[in-house]
């Protein structure tokens, strides 16, 4: 990585890494704070990412941190296995966000990149029609193939 001032490095959680509480918290809060509309509340932000950094059989996944030279967390990228292959994507990208003041210099064409070079199998994600990181996405690869329908009980 070349010696620039706001150099963005990206790292790589696994749950082989075995990270603990902090993490998960410090992600998440990140996660709470920059997906603006399109999150979720901190708890569920919290079951992804443990889901994500489990070793139990049936669980796992990675975290994609993006951060810049003061160590600032700039965008993380949370992948879960699916446990699937062939007819459905081996791994689901849940949440992706940048901090609001690194938009639009490359963080998330960057975390995308390492998420794809290290996601076995294919990868997955939902995205809303008016969310503007759609083009993002399309410009890494990412094609439209289905419409999603869901069925939602009352509770």
């Amino acid at each position: 990585m070349s010696e620039q001032k706001n150099a963005i490095q990206t790292s790589i959680t696994f749950p082989s890494d075995k990270p603990g509480e902090d993490f998960i918290d410090e992600i998440a809060g990140f996660l709470f704070t920059h997906l603006d509309q399109y999150g979720d509340k901190i708890e569920d932000i919290k079951k992804c990412l443990n889901y994500a950094l489990s070793s139990e059989k049936g669980k796992g996944g990675f975290v994609v941190t993006a951060r810049d030279d003061k160590n600032c967390i700039a965008g993380v990228v949370v992948i879960n296995l699916t446990g699937m292959s062939g007819y459905i994507p081996e791994n689901i990208l849940v949440y992706i966000a940048v901090d609001r003041a690194q938009r639009g210099k490359g963080v998330g064409k960057k975390l995308m990149k390492a998420t794809i070079d290290n996601a076995e199998g294919a990868i997955a994600l939902h995205v809303e029609p008016d969310n503007p990181a759609r083009h993002l996405y399309t410009k890494v690869g990412f094609t439209n193939k289905y419409l999603e329908m869901r069925y939602q009980p009352e509770k």
